[in-house]
């Protein structure tokens, strides 16, 4: 827990995978924290001062002083915080688990946000991408309840942005992406994670989320013409 002295300030935006999964590892800890909603499209000067070398959120502030990207966050929260951990004591383990999240941030991310600004041909490739990437981790998955075994971990945490953002993103862009025939194991997973007090209590309200996401696709597609 958190001593009296201490500051933990998030900066983040409501709808953010990223930023939802720093509150996730808050909460997880019982860190009390303050949550400090960001205006991505016009940033203020704590973020732009707290970031200047990416000017995005995450940022958590911890005594005044500034960590930025989620995973780096993540890693901080574990090191600082070290009830219920996230990471493996094991350093095989860990590394393991970096790999993943590495994984699921710099492949699936990126190649399923090519299915929500891509049309026709182009958006059905960006579909098969995405779901020959999640079946990697359909694989892992087998035989687990959580990435992590036994009990929720980091990489449940970071793969939160396939459950909770890119499986309510199908309804927006009509398409199913990660259907159930084709990934039981990630839909048993999800159910999983919904059975866990801590991801109930972070995840964005989901009529909210999806008009979000409506909203942003159509600025998108604003901006595209």
């Amino acid at each position: 827990m958190v001593e009296r002295s201490e500051e933990v300030k998030l900066l983040g935006m409501w709808a953010s995978p990223f930023s939802r999964r720093v509150e996730i590892a808050l909460t997880l800890k019982g860190v009390p924290y303050e949550f400090s909603e960001q205006d991505i499209t016009n940033k203020s000067p704590l973020l732009l001062q707290s970031n200047p070398v990416h000017k995005m959120i995450p940022v958590l502030l911890h005594n005044g002083k500034p960590i930025s990207e989620s995973l780096v966050i993540l890693e901080y929260i574990d090191d600082t915080w070290q009830n219920n951990p996230i990471l493996p004591q094991d350093p095989y383990d860990r590394a393991i688990a970096r790999f993943w999240a590495r994984f699921l941030d710099e492949q699936v991310y990126v190649t399923a946000m090519k299915v929500v600004g891509k049309v026709g041909e182009e958006k059905d490739a960006a579909v098969e991408a995405t779901r020959d990437l999640l079946k990697l981790l359909e694989k892992e998955l087998v035989g687990k309840d959580f990435l992590g075994g036994e009990s929720l971990g980091f990489v449940d945490i970071v793969a939160t942005l396939v459950a909770f953002w890119l499986m309510r993103t199908e309804e927006v862009v009509g398409v199913k992406v990660v259907p159930v025939e084709m990934f039981p194991e990630i839909h048993r997973w999800v159910k999983n994670l919904l059975d866990v007090d801590v991801i109930k209590k972070c995840i964005p309200p989901e009529d909210e989320h999806l008009d979000y996401i409506r909203a942003r696709m159509e600025s998108l597609k604003l901006k595209s013409v």
